[in-house]
């Protein structure tokens, strides 16, 4: 159901996106207004909340396991601000790429040739849209339709980058 290409009820701006909380969030903090791929740049919003994460020895099954309730508020948040725009899945919506890239990065190994790969795999993944994400992404709408498909665009993304790693 992505429909990033009808055009907004309002046209979004730092005003939009501080006139409600979910509307910052589902925006990632401000990366959703980029002009060119703001689904990159929510992207990577990902990585300054996960270094502090990992700092904090909060990796791995606990990082995933803070995604739960994290792909919750996503749910909420771009249902919001989708219904508030007049387009389900408007591209400026990245909150679902910065839990989906968290996701990533959970089981990535600790190195910069790690996270690059994590970015690099979750992206094809989240662009090219193999099936089934690309069957949900059509056809589930809301809040959850925002976020399921980049879930499962995270799993594939878990998949490949686990079969690299081992191959390595």
């Amino acid at each position: 159901m992505t429909t990033s290409a009808d055009t907004p009820l309002i046209v979004p701006n730092w005003r939009f996106l501080l006139s409600h909380p979910a509307h910052l969030l589902s925006f990632g903090f401000g990366s959703g207004l980029m002009k060119k791929a703001p689904g990159t740049w929510g992207t990577l919003v990902a990585y300054p909340l996960f270094f502090p994460l990992l700092a904090l020895g909060v990796d791995g099954w606990w990082l995933m396991a803070l995604c739960a309730p994290l792909f919750a508020l996503g749910v909420y948040v771009c249902g919001i601000t989708g219904k508030a725009l007049g387009v389900h899945d408007y591209g400026g919506i990245v909150w679902d790429e910065v839990v989906g890239m968290l996701m990533v990065l959970a089981f990535a190994p600790a190195s910069w040739q790690g996270w690059l790969l994590a970015f690099a795999l979750f992206r094809l993944f989240d662009i090219v849209k193999p099936w089934p994400i690309r069957w949900f992404d059509q056809r589930v709408g809301g809040g959850f339709g925002v976020m399921v498909d980049d879930v499962i665009a995270a799993l594939f993304a878990l998949a490949a980058q686990w079969l690299i790693w081992r191959a390595l």
